[in-house]
């Protein structure tokens, strides 16, 4: 294994009405290129990490766009193919408050949803890799997008890679005839590392644990009984005040040992997307470079300093997310 990471996932459109605007109020819109696999990679890269992503994007000039702006971060693109499909994209409102944000999704008949695995080389692909990432949001757009990472994990796993994934479960996709829960835990059986908390093990498992810290670590033992490949589990825990007040904090169950960070406070929220994205970039670095706990501590400073960033990826540096883990909250001005 080398010391690249490789993100396997949609690259998507965000458009915004500019501030808080609701799109009713608003004749223009702001965009961004993001997507959850493709917010890790970039923020990873950002913290100076060598980062490959896979993907499958529009062949006209939004897709040729997307690619650039993925080259920017130095982000290795050559494994990232074109079609006549459109870029996926979703709507924004920014909540404010006691008002909630609202998402819209055009992303089902995208270039990513008509990907092909035989267009990927899988261990070229994972040539280098120490950590292979993923989330179920890809398996749930497309019956293409589920059988090209099905592939990737098979070789991944093969080449003994650690696998992290993130197998967020979202009800509005899983429109192509497959049980959510039973793919997902089909794919979460490949993986090492598991990122996410009792939501995500009860709609993988069909358990019901409860959410506090017993139900954490009993969802976590079952979860290693029958996925004997899961070594680790991480937790992201957000507490809303309100749409603009957040807390975030991090727990994990990891050889047999419960550990958890202290809450970090945000307030105002700027932006709450990505910061789950941002949480396991935070993990991945963290792990390359410490021991577990203080991963956990990093992964949650890197998850409560991206509510502070506007758009989809946490562009903070590793120096800037561990003066926030180190206690440096105040925001005073740097000179």
């Amino acid at each position: 294994m080398g010391n690249t990471i490789v993100t396997f996932g949609e690259v998507i459109m965000r458009l915004s009405p500019p501030g808080n605007r609701v799109m009713k109020q608003s004749h223009e819109m702001e965009f961004f290129f993001g997507g959850t696999e493709l917010n890790v990679a970039s923020s990873l890269a950002t913290m100076g990490c060598t980062v490959r992503h896979i993907s499958s994007v529009s062949d006209d000039f939004v897709g040729e766009s997307a690619v650039s702006f993925i080259k920017s971060f130095g982000i290795d693109t050559r494994f990232i193919t074109k079609n006549e499909h459109p870029l996926g994209l979703y709507f924004l409102e920014a909540g404010s408050s006691v008002r909630a944000s609202r998402i819209a999704y055009n992303r089902l008949n995208g270039s990513f949803a008509n990907m092909r695995a035989e267009h990927i080389d899988w261990e070229k692909a994972l040539d280098g890799c120490e950590y292979f990432h993923w989330t179920g949001i890809s398996p749930g757009i497309s019956a293409a997008a589920y059988e090209t990472l099905k592939e990737g994990l098979k070789t991944a796993q093969e080449m003994g890679i650690h696998i992290t994934t993130d197998p967020a479960y979202r009800s509005n996709l899983w429109k192509y005839g497959k049980n959510g829960s039973d793919i997902l835990k089909e794919l979460v059986s490949y993986s090492t590392l598991f990122i996410g908390g009792v939501n995500e093990i009860n709609e993988i498992l069909g358990t019901q644990f409860s959410s506090d810290q017993q139900g954490f670590i009993e969802a976590s033992k079952e979860l290693k009984e029958q996925i004997p490949s899961i070594q680790k589990v991480f937790d992201k825990i957000r507490i809303g005040v309100t749409a603009s007040s957040q807390q975030t904090q991090g727990r994990a169950w990891v050889h047999d040992q419960y550990f958890e960070t202290e809450l970090l406070e945000v307030n105002p929220v700027v932006d709450r997307i990505g910061t789950g994205d941002a949480f396991a970039a935070g993990l991945i670095y963290g792990l390359m470079n410490f021991d577990d706990e203080k991963a956990l501590k990093f992964a949650n400073a890197a998850c409560a300093i991206k509510h502070t960033i506007p758009g989809d990826i946490n562009y903070c540096s590793a120096e800037d997310i561990l003066e926030v883990m180190n206690g440096s909250s105040g925001g005073r001005i740097k000179r």
